[in-house]
């Protein structure tokens, strides 16, 4: 090697290792730099699991469009952002009850109206005026009945305009704040197109064991229903239950169309002397010579329980049937009044120690024979059982139909789905009659389904943000429930 090539080699050689030297420091200087650690992931989703008090009551005997119909008007109003929900639509009417003419929707002027019927027949009329068991849904009997029913009973109200009125904000002032920061459903069923009386069984059995009629209406189908309840089912799973009621004494009159008639007896031709006010006394389990459970317990004590969070996993509010709390038309019963008395149920809560980790549901019986413009839709029968105590002359004794079983759920109800779980302004738009209540009961509870019928439901989960928890902090500014309306059940416009 000459000294040329020799003094070469080293130059390269120095080169290499300077340039070894130099990335070596650059590669100590980088992994000396402090990096940002990528953000922990998310905690894992507590689900449903999250909801340890389910709450629910049911008061009477009101339709969504005449409830809940004018929310949309409501939120443009008010702030709320507008989306998909299907109210009260323009140019709602029925035909007149001679036909001759139609009786458009309009705001009632008095908080109280005079009754309607909501019956097996009388609801099959509302579904097709003319063509009762058809399986095309007119929509178009809701004059008709109420006018007939007026006559029928001496009522003032002949024209049948009462089914046809409506609340919004300015009545209903509470539950519209509650509709629109919560969460409602605008196919929100009751189980059946018939009367209080047997949709309440289905809310507590997800059957009617084929009662068309209130057990004991018709002396040949006076026995109690031996199908499990509810709380029956949570009994034997060791979940926690109460039925907390609001009166301590029921219907006394055969005839009475308000509350659970014999409510010692369960006979329809029994009056009632007293004791807790609930539908449990149409069930052979909680009849005498049975005891009522000491967990049938006055409505006071639900108060007490909210408070020093000793609430029970599944509570019911049996609402004040003979104390004109329940919503139920009537010319003395004021609807502001039933919904205050939901307001002093819900607030409580809200403000407690029972917050974090309940739901409260609220919805109504039937629609009472009030108008709605959605049809009932097809259902899962839940035993196979056919009604059984239809008379000669009752509609679907002459015919046979979808709408002649129980194959088809009852009109749309409100509903009010309330936790710090519940998403904010949310709208569900999923089939469901509220049997869907005992399927979130089961769901969360892990108890096997009663019927088909509660099987077939969705499980409610759809209505809560168990991540995010959007009303840890109930939300302030809440109205005090409007109580000055006028109640004269003559005076409708």
């Amino acid at each position: 090697m000459t000294v040329t090539q020799e003094l070469r080699s080293y130059i390269v050689a120095g080169v290499i290792a300077f340039l070894l030297a130099l990335c070596g420091c650059q590669g100590l200087k980088q992994s000396s730099t402090p990096t940002t650690p990528p953000p922990p992931p998310p905690p894992p989703n507590p689900g449903i699991a999250s909801i340890n008090h389910i709450i629910f009551m049911a008061q009477e005997n009101r339709s969504f469009d005449t409830y809940f119909g004018q929310l949309p008007a409501y939120w443009a109003a008010n702030g709320y952002p507008s989306q998909q929900f299907d109210g009260m639509p323009q140019g709602a009417a029925n035909p007149s009850f001679d036909g001759s003419t139609s009786v458009s929707a309009f705001h009632l002027a008095s908080e109280c109206m005079e009754n309607l019927s909501p019956s097996w027949d009388e609801s099959h009329v509302d579904w097709n005026r003319t063509e009762p068991i058809s399986p095309t849904a007119a929509m178009d009997g809701y004059v008709y009945n109420a006018a007939k029913f007026a006559m029928d009973d001496g009522f003032t109200d002949t024209t049948g305009l009462r089914a046809m009125g409506y609340y919004d904000e300015s009545d209903l002032n509470y539950y519209y704040f509650m509709a629109s920061n919560f969460a409602t459903s605008d196919r929100w069923f009751a189980p059946v197109m018939d009367r209080t009386q047997v949709n309440r069984l289905y809310l507590f059995a997800a059957t009617s064991q084929g009662y068309a009629y209130p057990p004991g209406t018709n002396a040949a189908d006076n026995a109690p229903l031996t199908a499990p309840t509810i709380f029956d089912a949570l009994q034997k799973a060791g979940v926690t239950w109460k039925v907390y009621y609001t009166d301590d004494i029921c219907s006394t009159s055969p005839g009475d169309t308000r509350g659970p008639r014999g409510a010692i007896t369960g006979n329809a031709s029994t009056p009632a002397s007293g004791g807790p006010c609930t539908y449990l006394t149409q069930f052979a389990a909680y009849l005498p010579p049975n005891v009522m459970p000491a967990n049938v317990v006055p409505v006071s004590q639900y108060l007490t329980d909210v408070q020093n969070g000793t609430l029970p996993a599944v509570s019911f509010i049996e609402t004040g049937y003979l104390s004109q709390r329940d919503e139920h038309p009537s010319s003395g019963t004021n609807i502001q009044t039933g919904a205050a008395y939901v307001e002093s149920l819900i607030n409580p809560l809200m403000s407690s120690p029972s917050w974090k980790d309940s739901a409260f549901i609220l919805t109504y019986d039937e629609p009472g024979g009030t108008y709605d413009h959605v049809p009932p839709v097809p259902a899962v029968s839940p035993d196979g059982i056919p009604p059984k105590d239809l008379q000669p002359n009752d509609i679907c004794t002459k015919g046979t139909g979808m709408v002649c079983d129980f194959t088809v759920t009852g009109f749309r109800v409100p509903l009010l789905v309330v936790s710090p779980f519940t998403k904010k302004n949310y709208v569900s738009h999923t089939i469901a009659d509220y049997t869907a209540i005992l399927k979130f009961i089961e769901t969360r509870f892990n108890v096997p389904s009663l019927t088909k019928r509660d099987a077939a439901q969705m499980d409610m989960t759809e209505f809560f943000d168990f991540q995010n928890v959007p009303w840890a902090t109930p939300p302030s500014q809440v109205p005090t429930q409007a109580t000055g309306g006028a109640c004269n059940a003559q005076v409708l416009q």
